[in-house]
């Protein structure tokens, strides 16, 4: 077994080694060549498109024909009154989403890790997935009909109890706990399946020493299950950290309103908002260009400080 592992290990250096390499696994790459053209056809390509951040664009010109302006859409966006109002709704949402939503998944799934019975796990695995093929259409439909100040049962319970209602779809400072609630019940159980497979490759002789040497449940929980997935749950925060200027548009553009406007305006409804109502092309590709820029720079940052910890991020 050891020979095989080290002749698999080897590095192909010649030419020839690398056409025998190829036929070997062509299936393999085969099934890569769908993600590859959609990642070429929607992703990349559509990059070339960042020029016209530079740009006056007009679609009436084109790209070709549209002035020149350098940063002047950078400056404007930086200097103006959103750009604050924006990173703090932005990071608001995002750094609740850490604290609270990000646990969520693991905590799920250490506990369905300690579920004996399969066909019992297996019920509730699927029940807490459901959730997750919910558009957020429906969930701000059912958020709406549980909370609204008039007939919400949330608010009826409310009411009886406290002798008053509570505008939690008007009030700006319920805005963010709304948007991190919903999150949580939508994808909580669908988060699972990563750290779930994780732990399926913990070696069971593991807990069996355990066992025996007196640990309980706790102890195998947190000397063997959380170090089993450590690795899984860093390279996740990395990725949670990288995005955290997009805190995703449709649902907050769905539970935004008039009143709650001064909480709910974020990176991703500002730059629909410009771009697509207001026609501000370059002034919302400049925008949008900031904030990949920023989620870029963050990955690698958490990239670093993983690496620099000891433990393995995503390269």
């Amino acid at each position: 077994m050891n020979k095989v592992s080290a002749k698999v290990q080897e590095p192909v250096t010649s030419k020839g080694e690398l056409v025998k390499y190829f036929k070997q696994h062509k299936w393999l790459y085969f099934m890569l060549i769908p993600g590859v053209l959609y990642f070429i056809t929607f992703r990349y390509i559509p990059m070339g498109g960042i020029i016209i951040a530079f740009q006056q664009y007009s679609p009436f010109t084109g790209i070709a024909q549209s002035k020149w302006v350098g940063l002047t859409h950078f400056k404007n966006f930086f200097i103006g009154t959103d750009f604050w109002m924006l990173l703090k709704n932005t990071l608001g949402i995002s750094i609740l989403s850490i604290i609270f939503y990000f646990p969520a998944p693991i905590f799920l799934s250490l506990l369905l890790n300690e579920i004996k019975h399969q066909k019992y796990k297996k019920l509730v695995q699927t029940f807490i997935y459901i959730p997750h093929f919910i558009s957020w259409v429906i969930v701000a439909s059912l958020t709406y009909t549980l909370l609204n100040i008039n007939d919400g049962i949330i608010n009826q319970l409310i009411k009886a109890v406290f002798g008053h209602t509570v505008n939690f779809l008007g009030l700006p400072q319920y805005f963010r706990g709304l948007i991190v609630g919903q999150s949580i019940w939508k994808e909580t159980g669908y988060g699972t399946i990563i750290f779930l497979a994780a732990l399926s490759g913990v070696d069971t002789q593991l807990y069996e020493a355990a066992r025996v040497d007196g640990a309980g449940r706790w102890r195998l929980m947190w000397h063997i299950t959380l170090p089993a997935i450590k690795g899984t749950i860093i390279i996740m925060l990395i990725l949670k950290v990288g995005s955290i200027l997009n805190t995703g548009y449709e649902q907050i553009f769905l539970m935004r309103n008039s009143l709650n406007i001064s909480t709910a305006e974020v990176f991703d409804t500002y730059i629909y908002q410009k771009g697509i109502t207001n026609a501000q092309y370059s002034y919302s590709t400049a925008s949008g260009l900031f904030k990949s820029v920023v989620g870029m720079i963050m990955v690698l940052g958490a990239n670093w400080i993983a690496k620099k910890s000891g433990e393995s991020g995503i390269y």
